[in-house]
């Protein structure tokens, strides 16, 4: 239900603690995810599986102009002016800039042996904009931004991704966590405290922590339960969800707020970086469904809200889906992501709906067809029944007051000096330093959105306060 991915082994702490505890084996196939390895099979809402030649150049090209993005190439094949037209200084924009490009050149291409606007091609360039768009809509979900025209374009190339293949830990990410702990004396980890207020002093009124204090400690907790605890330090670990909320004035006592406020250049800062919802689905096949332990990976090709041609019967949630697979090798769990409105779209609905809707649309998707065209093989999967769901399985981050969305990103007017600027601590002087200090993914600025990001940042701050101790002659 939450993290499950490790995004590259090569100099990844999650990944060596994984290999140190024996987490990357399990007898139990689930937790190992190993249904991605087999080719997807791309199809579009008509039914048909299209055909390689139709959807590898599209897929080539949105992977190159993604790889020219994040600064891996220097290069973007025949697609040359993409990096030119940048729009509103975008991913989104970048992207169907170099799209454009493509189907000028292919255009060119052609040179008077057949007309680009004319019907048949006009279908192909229907499909490759779909094709196209799945490709988008997956890329919305590594980043959690409802709309790439609002995902930074400078700030991609910034961001670091570890090396090596991109794996699933077996016995699960909550094995790391239990390792990190164990080593903690009993009793320091205290449960179910949620806090909703932390007092601290500025520089300039510092001098007034002895009078306020009986213990002299700079910093107050407030928990929802009326209990307080004072402390010399605290790490603010909340999501980047729950800072945005705290900041906005609202009377909500479960909000968490800082008195005094937080500075200005903090809060602003807050303010422009980019929060997202992304979903998992999880659906379970009825057991009559034929050729059970067969379900291949689907990537799904929607055709664009503008289309005259488009299925009436899919819902507008379902749209922004690009794939739907097997969670492990002939497992019937399937497992859809969803990003942005649709996600948050998701956690309103019910279970019963969810399950006809997606029937529905998994229905249209497989079912049989008698016609043919030259941008598809004809292939369809031999399913012209109801494909029945059982069960459903949702998770519901924006909902989730501990989170309230999944992970940042750099959003369009801000930039990674945001990010640096949220990971400064308060104070940074005075008789009382380090006051408040500041960790999470959202803290990271080239590892933003992971796992390993987090953890990178906790131990900058671990090594912040071993630092600060070791220069006033602590050992």
């Amino acid at each position: 239900m939450g993290a499950t991915w490790i995004h590259g082994i090569g100099g990844s702490p999650v990944y060596k603690i994984a290999q140190e505890i024996d987490s990357m084996k399990s007898d139990k196939p689930w937790e190992c995810m190993d249904g991605f390895l087999d080719d997807p099979i791309t199809i579009a809402e008509n039914g048909y599986v299209l055909n390689p030649s139709l959807v590898d150049p599209i897929s080539i090209l949105f992977k190159n102009l993604m790889d020219f993005a994040q600064g891996k190439s220097i290069s973007i094949g025949d697609v040359i002016s993409a990096k030119d037209g940048n729009g509103n200084g975008s991913v989104g924009s970048f992207l169907r800039k170099g799209l454009e490009d493509y189907w000028e050149l292919e255009s060119r291409k052609l040179n008077g042996l057949g007309s680009w606007n004319g019907n048949d091609s006009w279908n192909r360039k229907l499909l490759e904009e779909a094709i196209f768009a799945m490709h988008e809509n997956t890329q919305r979900t590594y980043t959690s931004a409802n709309d790439l025209y609002n995902l930074d374009y400078n700030a991609e190339s910034e961001y670091v991704m570890c090396t090596g293949e991109e794996i699933t830990i077996a016995k699960g990410y909550s094995s790391i966590i239990e390792s990190l702990a164990s080593v903690l004396p009993s009793g320091v980890i205290q449960l179910g405290k949620k806090v909703c207020k932390i007092e601290w002093h500025p520089e300039s009124e510092v001098g007034m922590i002895e009078n306020d204090h009986d213990d002299a400690r700079p910093v107050k907790l407030h928990f929802l339960d009326g209990s307080t605890l004072s402390a010399d330090h605290v790490i603010v670990t909340v999501s980047l969800g729950v800072l945005k909320a705290g900041i906005h004035d609202s009377e909500d006592s479960g909000m968490l707020k800082f008195n005094p406020p937080l500075p200005d250049y903090k809060t602003e800062a807050i303010s422009r970086l980019g929060y997202g919802v992304v979903n998992k689905l999880f659906m379970q096949l009825s057991p009559d469904f034929p050729d059970l332990d067969q379900f291949p990976f689907l990537q799904l090709v929607f055709l664009q809200s503008d289309s005259k041609v488009k299925n009436p019967k899919i819902p507008w949630w379902i749209r922004k889906t690009a794939s739907m697979s097997p969670i492990y090798r002939n497992s019937r769990v399937l497992l859809s992501w969803f990003a942005g409105e649709e996600a948050i779209k998701l956690e309103t609905l019910s279970d019963e709906v969810i399950l006809d809707e997606v029937s529905t649309t998994l229905s249209e998707f497989l079912s049989n067809s008698s016609d043919s065209h030259e941008q598809c093989n004809g292939n369809v999967i031999k399913n012209s029944s109801k494909v029945d769901l059982v069960k459903v399985l949702k998770t519901k981050w924006s909902n989730d007051p501990l989170f309230l969305g999944s992970y940042s990103y750099i959003a369009v007017g801000s930039s990674g000096c945001d990010m640096d600027t949220l990971a400064e601590p308060l104070t940074k002087s005075g008789s009382h330093p380090l006051q408040i200090l500041f960790a999470g993914e959202a803290t990271h600025r080239t590892h933003y959105s992971t796992t390993h990001g987090a953890y990178f940042s906790g131990i900058r701050e671990a090594n912040r306060l071993l630092e600060h101790y070791q220069s006033m002659g602590y050992n």
